[in-house]
């Protein structure tokens, strides 16, 4: 590559042109960082001048800016002033650092143009090879540093053989134990040593997990005394958790006493935390959840442990009943720690939710201390806290109580902060309690249908894949819940105790903080909720009769919504014929007491011993008896004849008279199916033996739907 050079106008000497160049003198070419390159200005009429604008001059004015005596000596000493390497006084130019080559005499040319020679250097490979050497003795020093730890070779050794076994699927099992067996000969008695390290105690956890219950028991034993100080650790405290789920009764016993008298702190440590409500929620017995809890109460509680010959209990209310002259300084010191960690935004814990929930269990509806704690509920802007609270068992109960007590603007803050988490609160075993609440404590029902209703339905109910998510939600025994609750009530076969307990609560106190009817208020999100169910029914009817929970979904819509229920009755209806063809699905247990209720037109009342009939009319029973006219008496001797006794009683069928008729006429094939045991199944000729049960009295049972039908022909 030829030098570059640059043309200097004459009389100057500092590098401050007077003068303008000529035309067609050569332009000037600044120095880029890119190329690196010294340039040598110089004027034909006059001596050279080699300027710099990057180092002064050194010894006698002569125009010349040359090295001086005391930077070769300093560039001798450092051994890199050689032709093709970079002296150590780098320039910077624009914002970069230019390395500078060792000028050489200037060569002239015939235009009489002074120029430097380019050198042979490439700077990257120069950073590069400095930075592979930089690089390289920083991990000498490291491992050297590591070796001279303690334990250094055994831990090495163990990570070596820790890298073998955690590849489970290329381990033999021969050879796992063999592994384990030299693992184990390195880490007993020197487990303390390799638990606080982050790596050496991937070793521990791998060791527990292909252990045997001896040998974890052993690692137990030698952890005693600093399970307070593993959880504490940032690496540590997952070792806990593998203890705990490879562990036994006797490794639990071992570890939660340790916690003991620290829980205060611990709730409040960033790693502590979350390991010891782990162990309060999944592995702490009752009376260990009860002491751990029990300390939220105060530093008393922390130090003076209760009568280990006594149940435990951390129930607050007994306590202040056996000592009402602590309450005051109980009721605070909860207090201030359910509001500290609200304000650290740590609000997950469960032991957390079971301390609020006995605070405010443990106040007086109204009170100050309770709208305290209300407010702090609303205070969340983020919602995380409500959100929280809904998915454990003491923190739905708590939203529950604040939901039946708080003003309807309160309610409505409240609702809304569940935004977005309606689908997932429905599926979930304590969430769904909320979301039943609603429906049973705020009057405004249009916020309640705008609120709840689209996520729990889709925006678009009627798409196909919103139907499909539907029929999901009715077959799962928790999101099946908000969306029957309204037509069925307080029914057994619907929601567990559990929740018929805490509705009873939330009933009793609606008395006196709602105002309008609970059969308005039931009827009205009836209104809102029945057409996309019902629309549901219609154009899946055989995937929902196909289970339980669907033939219960269908019986209690037809018999409660509002609105125009006709093509989903006849859709129901419909399936006599697909039944004839694919067969089974019509005749299980649950699709005979869904067709025997809708028959009916209502449901038996026990105390009354009577049908209570729904209004409007269903009308089922007529469009049903037109698709089995034609096998009246194959289902009257089948597997759900109960269904053709319901049709006699159902109120309002005109044409029993005619049925009565058509079985008088297959009497005998009614005594064979009463009498025999034998089974005729619905759509079939051909007899399905069943066993034969014999009564108290030795009788043979049979067919009990034919024998009731035989003694209503006798009538």
């Amino acid at each position: 590559m030829a030098p570059i050079k640059r043309k200097i106008p004459t009389g100057t000497t500092d590098g401050a042109h007077s003068k303008k160049p000529k035309r067609g003198a050569p332009r000037e070419v600044k120095p880029t960082p890119s190329k690196r390159l010294t340039i040598a200005e110089a004027e034909t009429d006059s001596d050279p001048i080699i300027e710099s604008d990057t180092t002064s001059q050194s010894g006698e004015n002569d125009g010349v800016s040359w090295p001086s005596e005391q930077e070769d000596d300093d560039d001798a000493e450092a051994g890199s002033f050689k032709e093709g390497k970079v002296r150590n006084d780098d320039v910077k130019v624009a914002g970069q650092v230019a390395l500078l080559a060792e000028p050489k005499p200037p060569v002239n040319n015939p235009l009489g143009i002074c120029a430097y020679e380019e050198p042979k250097f490439h700077a990257d490979n120069f950073a590069a090879s400095t930075s592979r050497e930089s690089h390289a003795k920083q991990k000498a020093t490291a491992q050297e540093r590591k070796a001279a730890k303690p334990n250094a070779d055994s831990i090495a050794r163990s990570k070596q053989l820790w890298e073998k076994l955690r590849r489970k699927s290329h381990v033999p099992l021969e050879e796992r134990k063999k592994l384990l067996t030299e693992l184990f000969g390195i880490i007993t008695g020197r487990v303390k040593d390799f638990v606080f390290k982050h790596d050496s105690v991937r070793v521990i956890q791998t060791a527990l997990k292909y252990a045997n219950l001896e040998r974890r028991k052993s690692i137990a034993k030698e952890l005693k005394g600093e399970y307070k100080a593993l959880a504490e650790s940032k690496y540590a405290k997952f070792l806990l958790g593998k203890i705990l789920v490879h562990g036994d009764d006797e490794i639990r016993d071992l570890l939660v006493p340790e916690f003991y008298g620290h829980v205060r702190r611990m709730i409040k440590h960033p790693e502590a935390s979350w390991i010891l409500d782990d162990v309060y929620r999944g592995a702490a017995t009752p009376s260990q959840k009860a002491t751990l809890l029990r300390e939220w109460y105060g530093a008393e509680f922390a130090l003076f442990k209760a009568n280990s010959t006594e149940p435990i209990s951390a129930d607050l209310k007994e306590l202040l009943e056996e000592s009402p002259e602590k309450r005051s300084s109980i009721m605070r010191s909860l207090f201030e720690l359910i509001n500290l960690l609200i304000q650290k935004k740590t609000t997950g814990f469960t032991m957390l939710h079971d301390a609020m929930l006995q605070y405010f269990l443990n106040l007086q509806a109204g009170s100050e201390r309770a709208i305290e704690l209300t407010e702090l509920l609303k205070g969340d802007e983020e919602g995380d806290l409500l959100k929280n609270l809904a998915f454990t068992k003491s923190g739905a109960c708590l939203v529950c109580f604040v939901l039946a007590y708080a003003s309807a603007k309160d309610r409505k803050l409240i609702l809304r902060a569940f935004k977005g988490t309606i689908q997932m609160m429905a599926y979930d075993s304590n969430a769904h309690q909320v979301l039943l609440t609603a429906y049973d404590v705020i009057d405004d029902t249009v916020l309640v249908a705008k609120s709840i209703f689209p996520e729990l339905l889709g925006k678009n109910p009627e798409s196909e894949s919103q139907q499909q998510e539907l029929l999901n939600a009715v077959n799962n025994v928790n999101a099946r819940v908000p969306l029957l609750y309204l037509f069925s009530g307080k029914w057994k076969s619907l929601i567990s105790n559990r929740d018929i307990i805490l509705l009873d609560e939330i009933h009793s106190i609606r008395t006196t903080t709602s105002k309008k009817d609970p059969a308005i208020r039931r009827k009205e999100l009836i209104s809102h909720l029945s057409s996309p169910l019902i629309s549901l029914i219609t154009s899946h009817a055989q995937e929902l009769v196909a289970t339980n929970f669907g033939c219960q979904f269908i019986t209690e819509v037809l018999l409660n919504a509002t609105g125009d229920r006709h093509a989903a009755i006849v859709g129901v209806a419909d399936l006599v014929e697909k039944d004839r063809d694919i067969g089974g699905f019509l005749h299980s247990p649950a699709a005979g007491r869904m067709l025997k209720a809708l028959v009916q037109g209502g449901r038996f009342n026990i105390i009354t011993k009577s049908i209570e009939p729904v209004e409007p009319p269903l009308g089922f029973h007529n469009i049903f008896y037109e698709k089995i006219s034609e096998e009246l008496v194959e289902w009257a001797t089948g597997s759900n004849s109960f269904v053709i006794v319901s049709l006699l009683e159902a109120p309002g069928f005109l044409r029993v008279e005619e049925v009565k008729k058509r079985l008088e006429n297959s009497r005998s094939r009614l005594d064979e199916a009463a009498g025999s045991g034998g089974n005729v199944k619905a759509g079939k000729s051909k007899k399905v033996k069943v066993k034969d049960k014999e009564d108290k009295q030795g009788s043979v049972k049979g067919n009990v739907g034919a024998r009731i039908l035989l003694e209503k022909l006798d009538e």
